[in-house]
């Protein structure tokens, strides 16, 4: 099969790649870029490890051909800390054991995000809603709830001066 080029925005950054057509996200933000937080877990879009955001909206990369993700703005994990400070998100999730493992987390994470960019305070059942699509085997998800809450409470202000 002939190879394309791609060209794709990841976490502000310009890529251009040439791949198999029919290449899906999760693989070339892997594979080709090499960013390596993403994981292929369930390749059914069961499991959620493979969220990445795609224009601020919460996706499973596993789901979308490479090519049609072509001129969006993608977000991986990798791409929620800056100047070497992780997102408020991201510290919840350490402070409250919000893994263990530490396969689902970058997905749940990039999901609560989503969560939280489109609606700044959820209740409790806003939040199992908006993460429903990914699965933890480890941790359970009541530390989960809690880590996004007291992220949406305001309790991690993000400090990246």
């Amino acid at each position: 099969m002939d190879k394309k080029l791609l060209r794709l925005t990841v976490n502000k950054q310009e890529y251009e790649v040439y791949i198999n057509p029919k290449a899906l996200l999760v693989e070339v933000i892997r594979d080709y870029i090499g960013l390596t937080g993403t994981k292929r877990g369930c390749d059914t879009v069961s499991c959620g490890a493979c969220t990445v955001m795609i224009n601020g909206m919460s996706v499973k990369s596993c789901s979308v051909l490479a090519m049609q993700a072509e001129g969006a703005q993608i977000t991986t994990i990798e791409g929620l800390e800056q100047n070497g400070k992780l997102a408020p998100i991201q510290k919840a999730f350490i402070d409250h054991g919000a893994y263990q493992c530490g396969f689902c987390a970058p997905g749940m994470i990039m999901s609560a995000q989503a969560l939280l960019n489109e609606n700044p305070h959820p209740t409790e059942w806003e939040i199992r809603e908006g993460i429903e699509g990914n699965i933890c085997r480890c941790t359970g998800y009541n530390s989960i709830v809690r880590a996004i809450d007291a992220t949406a409470e305001g309790k991690y202000r993000e400090d990246r001066s």
